[in-house]
């Protein structure tokens, strides 16, 4: 099965039921439909239809990653953000990391490769994935984001992504 939204029913929550809760906390977003995207380049190649001229957005990439000793992350980055993963492991202080296969990812995260977002955290918090975010986050008006599909994107304003996180009891770790 593909991650688009054709195949949503078979999630543990829905891309809708997100999108339900989000209008249900007040949280205000702009949902853009389009072709399934399952890298940056293929969001690239589409994002001129829905970013809005001199918005100041973070476009973003996201790993699930997990260490040697099984514990899940789930790391949001700006989409053009070179990443090391020894780095990374060594910034967060977790050793190694390797990428989560595509069962944990649905295990972990409730979604399949392609979609992963920082949306999908709430289902990783029930499963103790620890969140980190790109510092670039901070600085954005509008963050862009799959609501766990990817043939769907949401921008959603700052302030409400925080809010979503709070609601849903997700601890937000920065990455400089």
């Amino acid at each position: 099965m593909d991650a688009s939204s054709a195949f949503q029913d078979t999630l543990p929550l829905t891309s809708d039921a997100l999108l339900a809760q989000l209008d249900d906390w007040g949280l205000a977003y702009r949902l853009h439909t389009h072709v399934p995207l399952r890298t940056v380049e293929d969001s690239k190649a589409v994002e001129d239809q829905f970013m809005v001229p001199g918005e100041n957005a973070l476009r973003v990439k996201n790993l699930y990653l997990r260490d040697k000793k099984k514990r899940n992350y789930l790391v949001t980055l700006e989409q053009n953000r070179e990443i090391d993963l020894k780095a990374l492991g060594a910034e967060l202080g977790v050793g190694n990391l390797s990428f989560g296969s595509a069962d944990r990812l649905m295990q972990n995260l409730g979604i399949r490769p392609g979609a992963v977002s920082p949306l999908a955290m709430i289902n990783g918090v029930q499963n103790n994935v620890r969140f980190f975010m790109d510092a670039a986050a901070r600085q954005a008006e509008v963050i862009y984001m799959h609501p766990l599909v990817n043939d769907r994107t949401v921008a959603l304003k700052q302030p409400d992504v925080m809010a979503f996180f709070d609601r849903i009891g997700c601890e937000v770790n920065w990455l400089s």
